[in-house]
């Protein structure tokens, strides 16, 4: 239980900022050698399922006013979707059991952290209001990239936004707005193997971490949408090579 609730306030934090939550659930596991439900994709999409619900919390009103005024910014946030929602549904598999891997997870926080550096030299000042098709279909096909672990959800499409030109602030409402139904589908996707008993999971961890994610995640985004109006990626950056040189070290440890 303590794992689990472990787990669900490092998915709160760490799905929103841009170190890669799917990193950290899957390199804590396998650093501590914890196993069994917590070492599971499903676990991790239950965790998910609680920070869908913080994005919910905090952005319900963006989402009101999308669906009564603004829908412009509705299509293109359906638009940019389409890409990561169509890539996950038939690659799920050959992501589950191919890419969970220690050394695909440091290359990408490595790779995608100079990446984010390289977005803050685009920055511009550019709102929400602006963005266009092409905006939001680049960062739409950027967000399938996130479905390898270590990418970072927030921090590809940040990177895409800020490389667009939109302001910081902008980019991470866009890039959080635009996670809600790519985190509602994942979770429908992996429903099923909760709900129809051909797998047998502990469902007082999933309720533990889901809790404990979706407190931890209604506080990140509350401080990160502060944070982006007067700061840069870079810290960020500098995390993910720290925590990409901490997995490299532990897999030399254990060779």
């Amino acid at each position: 239980m303590i794992e689990a609730l472990i787990l669900g306030i490092v998915q709160g934090i760490t799905e929103f900022f841009p170190v890669s939550s799917t990193a950290h659930l899957i390199v804590l596991p396998w650093f501590f050698k914890w196993s069994g439900d917590l070492d599971t994709l499903t676990f991790d999409v239950a965790l998910h399922a609680g920070t869908l619900l913080s994005l919910l919390l905090c952005f319900w009103r963006d989402w009101a006013a999308m669906l009564v005024s603004k829908r412009r910014l509705f299509f293109l946030i359906v638009i940019a979707s389409i890409p990561a929602g169509v890539t996950g549904f038939f690659l799920n598999d050959i992501i589950e059991e191919s890419l969970r891997s220690p050394y695909v997870i440091s290359i990408a926080l490595i790779v995608v952290g100079i990446v984010m550096l390289l977005s803050e030299k685009m920055f511009q000042h550019r709102s929400i209001e602006s963005v266009k098709l092409p905006d939001a279909l680049l960062i739409g096909i950027a967000q399938v990239l996130a479905l390898i672990p270590g990418v970072s959800r927030s921090g590809i499409t940040i990177s895409a936004g800020l490389f667009r030109g939109l302001d910081r602030s902008s980019s991470a409402r866009f890039s959080f707005l635009l996670a809600t139904p790519v985190i509602a589908g994942a979770t429908l996707l992996h429903a099923n193997k909760l709900i129809s008993g051909a797998e047998h999971y502990n469902l007082d961890l999933f309720m533990a971490g889901f809790a404990a994610s979706a407190v931890t995640g209604f506080a990140a985004i509350t401080f990160l949408m502060s944070f982006f109006k007067k700061y840069t990626l870079n810290a960020f950056v500098y995390y993910r090579f720290f925590l990409a040189a901490v997995i490299i070290s532990g897999i030399w440890l254990r060779t």
